[in-house]
């Protein structure tokens, strides 16, 4: 076995960065539940009914990680309905899929993101008091997640948190949000209320590397537009213990693709040792948004299933050529609007049909082509380590972990044979 590992730690040197290597396809399937419970029907691209879409997901698109978002005490509005319960059952069916689980923690009763960072009604609103209150939360959260077998394997701890996490109070009634305030904002630019923040975030990162120590911990910002402030703000968190650098790219609102790429470039730069996700892309297939601060890109990709496949497949071939990058995340590819009003107003975002049809009658696979294109960002890896349809019968009777020792057929991870001196995936990874 000290020949293999010795092998195993060769071939990894030999490789580069990591990132040449490994690179993770993944999705936000938050709402997926709630559209199998709707009757929502999801078709393969030949028309045949899914009865487990999630491995559909697995299967068809290549798809091999589902982030999960988690509010503290959800308000059931619009996409808002993920509580503890909710991520503890999905979790676990997740993990009893061979995927990797990446825990969203938005640290809220609503929607996080950079408009709003609302505090959760029931925590304190005074900095000591949030600090204490987010490692209590994460840690509990955490434990009772591991121990009902959904420990999650990759933790964001904030949800686009560019200008602060927890950072606001404000009041709800009959349905709608009214800030009163925004005590903890930060701004990449000035140093006010960093070192509250950086509390803040040191006390999330804690719990995570407590309870989940072999996760990975992702700090989550949606600037990818402009370069100089996402530098400007990850250089404020030399002194934080994370990961990976997570991105949210929309080009609507975060400009083109050589924008991005410059950003990617300067992250390489400046933070090399840094992994890069893109923990949160889409892009429309019919009805192009309006609204303030809208890129328009129509000429570039209709607002079509034929343009929305053109927007995957020229943002990987654009990831690709940024070793950094690790990880692509499409946001809500399960959104199909058969009938149902699990999630409106429609994004006409998701890899399914758009349009108006009964529960039962969705035509669910016109989308489908950017579905299957996502499978190019794990082009060119290593089969045998990504492969989730590995013939179990062809494995051998006998795996072992990368310390020599003899693990089940269940267990999740890389594994190596006794007699055989290479690397074969376990039964599920």
């Amino acid at each position: 076995m000290k020949k293999l590992l010795s092998l195993f730690l060769l071939v990894c040197l030999s490789c580069g960065t990591a990132a040449a290597q490994h690179r993770l396809l993944g999705a936000d399937l938050s709402m997926l539940p709630a559209y199998e419970q709707a009757g929502a029907v999801f078709k393969d691209a030949d028309g045949k009914v899914q009865t487990d879409p999630l491995l559909f997901f697995r299967d068809e698109a290549g798809i091999r990680c589902v982030r999960l978002r988690l509010f503290v005490n959800p308000t059931k509005e619009t996409g808002v309905i993920q509580d503890l319960d909710f991520v503890k059952t999905y979790g676990r069916r997740i993990k009893e899929a061979g995927m990797k689980l990446m825990l969203d923690f938005h640290y809220s009763d609503t929607w996080a993101d950079p408009a709003k960072q609302y505090i959760p009604r029931a925590w304190p609103t005074t900095a000591e008091g949030i600090k204490a209150k987010l490692y209590d939360y994460t840690t509990e959260c955490l434990q009772i997640l591991n121990t009902a077998g959904a420990t999650p394997d990759y933790i964001q701890v904030g949800n686009e948190i560019s200008f602060g996490m927890c950072s606001m109070t404000a009041t709800y009634a009959n349905g709608k949000w009214t800030k009163t305030a925004t005590p903890f904002g930060v701004n990449a630019y000035a140093d006010t209320n960093w070192s509250t923040f950086l509390d803040f975030l040191k006390a999330g990162c804690k719990a995570c590397r407590e309870q989940c120590p072999e996760a990975k911990i992702i700090i989550h910002t949606e600037q990818a537009g402009n370069t100089e402030t996402t530098r400007r703000y990850y250089q404020r968190l030399t002194a934080l213990d994370y990961d990976i650098i997570g991105l949210s790219y929309y080009p609507f609102w975060h400009k083109s693709l050589s924008v991005l790429g410059q950003t990617l470039n300067n992250l390489a730069t400046v933070f090399p040792a840094k992994e890069v996700m893109i923990v949160e892309t889409a892009y429309n297939n019919a009805w192009y948004p309006t609204g303030d601060g809208i890129y328009d890109f129509q000429s570039l990709w209709p607002a079509s299933p034929a343009g929305q496949q053109k927007f995957v497949e020229d943002l990987i071939a654009e990831l690709l050529t940024h070793a950094n990058v690790t990880g692509l995340f499409y946001w809500m590819p399960e959104e199909n609007p058969a009938g149902n009003r699990v999630y409106e107003p429609w994004l006409n975002r998701g890899l399914f049909a758009n349009g108006y049809a009964s529960v039962g009658q969705g035509n669910a696979n016109c989308a489908l082509p950017a579905f299957y294109s996502l499978k190019k960002f794990t082009e060119g890896q290593d089969d045998a380590i990504r492969n989730m349809k590995e013939d179990k019968a062809a494995l051998p009777q006998q795996l072992y972990d990368l310390s020599g020792r003899p693990v089940a057929p269940s267990y999740h991870g890389l594994a190596v044979t006794k007699n055989r001196k290479f690397l074969i995936p376990c039964p599920k990874i």
